[in-house]
């Protein structure tokens, strides 16, 4: 069993206001924390793994295509793999939830390199 405790992990600014947090990683599903910042905006992007996550707080607007979804307090949502979608904080207050990504992203590009020094 992996335990990843709480403030283990530090949290990654990966572009101006958007936090993230690396969690644990598995064989098949791996678990990360965000914290999108009012105004912020996650630019459009794809991978191949499938994204599931839960709003704890705030309201976050997805891009996807030619449709936007407002995800709020309680909401979930899931994301196919390879489907381009962006991200929007439109709201007054920070949006904080959790992603999951199976297979595993256990080494996400965001994520500052161990071996540089």
């Amino acid at each position: 069993m992996e335990h990843v405790a709480a403030g283990e992990r530090a949290s990654v600014e990966a572009v101006e206001g958007v936090h993230l947090t690396q969690l644990a990683a598995g064989e098949r599903a791996s678990i990360q924390r965000f914290r999108i910042e009012p105004g912020a905006t996650v630019p459009e992007h794809d991978h191949h793994h499938e994204q599931t996550g839960y709003v704890v707080e705030g309201t976050l607007t997805f891009l996807v295509g030619d449709e936007e979804y407002a995800v709020g307090p309680g909401d979930s949502f899931t994301i196919p793999g390879g489907e381009p979608h962006a991200a929007v904080n439109r709201g007054e207050v920070p949006v904080v939830g959790i992603d999951t990504f199976a297979p595993p992203r256990p080494d996400p590009d965001w994520a500052p390199d161990p071996d540089a020094e």
